[in-house]
């Protein structure tokens, strides 16, 4: 069975709007996919890189979870990020989860001249809720260009954003007819993703 790694950086958990857009998305999938999930704000581990933690993987002692999840999105066939769109771009957690995930010879490795990605996965969904009125790529949102180049980095393939906005200002029927209509959205995706 193909595996689907799922990001999960909402840090509001069940008042999450961006999970319960991308709940529905993911149950649909795991009929296909053996899911392997990271919920983030329940990693203890999962820290910004201090000079010691930096110092340790340089010498070669890299945290046994990041190098099993650097290993895993590698040989994802697909990745689904959830994450809510916080400070121009989504949640400090999930930046340093792809900081202590970026490892060379896990996710990228270079040939001597430049870098080249380890990952295989042809297709990343990114499922976001934004409560100010910022469409994906305007230049206040980057959550959607980091992960492009990151994508870059690490050799995955098309980027799919699916978004709400401005959910902080909609009343609360607009608010769920916006949701339903990015689940609906997400759910034809999946049919064929």
């Amino acid at each position: 069975m193909s595996k689907l790694v799922v990001i999960n950086a909402c840090v509001r958990q069940a008042d999450s709007r961006t999970l319960r857009i991308a709940e529905p998305i993911i149950d649909a999938l795991a009929s296909r996919y053996q899911i392997v999930r990271y919920d983030l704000p329940e990693m203890d581990a999962v820290v910004p890189l201090t000079p010691a933690l930096f110092a340790r993987r340089g010498a070669g002692d890299t945290p046994s979870w990041a190098l099993e999840a650097a290993k895993t999105i590698a040989a994802a066939d697909r990745i689904l990020i959830a994450a809510p769109f916080w400070d121009m771009s989504f949640p400090a957690v999930l930046k340093c989860f792809f900081e202590q995930t970026s490892l060379f010879d896990s996710t990228f490795t270079d040939t001597g001249k430049t870098c080249i990605g380890l990952c295989k996965a042809p297709r990343l969904l990114y499922v976001t809720t934004r409560g100010m009125d910022i469409a994906t790529g305007d230049p206040r949102e980057q959550a959607t260009p980091y992960l492009k180049a990151l994508g870059t980095l690490w050799n995955l393939g098309d980027l799919t954003t699916i978004a709400v906005q401005n959910t902080d200002y909609l009343s609360p029927e607009d608010l769920e007819s916006h949701i339903s209509t990015c689940i609906a959205q997400g759910l034809e995706l999946a049919k064929e993703w």
